[in-house]
């Protein structure tokens, strides 16, 4: 299946300071954010849709709460004048927000997902919108996650980054790089 980029809405998931500090642990992509920007700047520059998502936690605790220092856009990431803002308080985007009904209004076919982190929130909005009928379309290249461990020491978050990439393109969704992605002969 070919890209419409006419019918094609760009969703950058928490893309938020919070990441780059304690509880946090390491992160793998060193291009996330020029990747990321790279897609947003296609986009902008075509004058195509762009939603942005912000994750903002319930718990006051998290460095994602509203209140945090860290719950703020990274540089060249927050909304631009017209662009959307989808605030979510769980893993999906499309949970207790009206992200379905928007990408409707806009005629969308196909979301173009980025964001951190790629097993958690990532992950997770793919997985619904897939099983809601959208064309799922992950730009894994800019994308981030972190080590985890799971009781038998760290797995590194390259291998929890391969492992959840393969598993969403087996069943959710397709996986293009960003460079495709930016290409804007990608249209059918």
């Amino acid at each position: 299946m070919t890209i419409d980029l006419d019918r094609a809405v760009l969703l950058p998931i928490d893309m938020q300071q919070a990441f780059d500090a304690p509880p946090w642990p390491r992160r793998w992509n060193s291009q996330v954010d020029a990747n990321g920007l790279a897609l947003l700047a296609a986009w902008r520059d075509a004058g195509r849709p762009i939603i942005h998502v912000r994750h903002d936690s319930a718990d006051p605790k998290s460095s994602l709460s509203p209140s945090a220092a860290g719950h703020g856009f990274r540089t060249g990431f927050g909304p631009r004048d017209g662009e959307a803002l989808v605030a979510k308080s769980v893993h999906s985007a499309f949970i207790g927000t009206d992200l379905d009904l928007r990408l409707k209004r806009l005629g969308a076919r196909h979301v173009v997902v980025f964001g951190i982190s790629t097993d958690m929130c990532v992950s997770t909005t793919i997985r619904t919108g897939a099983n809601m009928g959208w064309d799922m379309i992950l730009a894994p290249d800019a994308c981030d996650c972190f080590d985890l461990t799971d009781g038998n020491g760290t797995i590194p978050a390259e291998d929890v980054q391969r492992a959840h990439v393969a598993t969403l393109a087996f069943q959710f969704c397709r996986t293009l790089p960003t460079a495709e992605l930016t290409d804007l002969r990608v249209a059918a």
